[in-house]
């Protein structure tokens, strides 16, 4: 089975990035990720049974607190992806570096570069084949205001099935 795990952003930015991006598809047919918004924490891997990873998360979360983090205007890999940029708090990056610590303890779980502690934070608009129109999106984008407080409050996991991400399981931090 297929699974990602990442942190669901909610709220007026979670809203935000989920319209905007149905907005870049309808007007310039540009495509995005099929997971709701969200930032990475660890991207898409394969494994049968998951129970170990369950149980850490489970764990993590009673144990720790949710932390702050910024939303605030746009940047881009290149000509390939445009994003939100995400500003995160000394707070939320630790929360994040010890989950990773914890997650990288469990033998199926492997870290790459773009996934690992010095990552970079972002919330995904477009990064489907997007070089074409890059210039004109990158435009349209940054024509609308951007700037949200948030909160690192959730670790989810996402399954692949019939082609699409679904929610497989939700851990709230305290």
């Amino acid at each position: 089975m297929r699974y990602v795990i990442v942190s669901v952003v909610k709220g007026k930015a979670g809203n935000f990035n989920n319209n905007l991006r149905k907005e870049v598809f309808q007007k310039f047919n540009a495509k995005s990720s099929k997971l709701p918004a969200h930032f990475t924490i660890k991207a898409p891997f394969e494994y049968d049974d998951i129970e170990e990873l369950e149980e850490v998360l489970q764990n993590f979360c009673k144990t720790h607190k949710r932390a702050p983090y910024k939303i605030k205007n746009y940047n881009h890999f290149d000509n390939r992806a445009i994003y939100m940029e995400v500003i995160m708090s000394k707070e939320g990056k630790k929360l994040h570096d010890d989950l990773f610590d914890e997650l990288n303890k469990i033998s199926y779980i492997n870290f790459g570069e773009k996934d690992g502690k010095d990552k970079i934070f972002h919330v995904t608009i477009s990064s489907k084949k997007i070089q074409t129109i890059f210039d004109e999106l990158w435009d349209y984008v940054n024509s609308i205001p951007c700037d949200f407080d948030c909160e690192f409050d959730n670790v989810s996991i996402f399954k692949w099935k019939n082609n699409t991400w679904i929610l497989h399981k939700e851990y709230k931090f305290n």
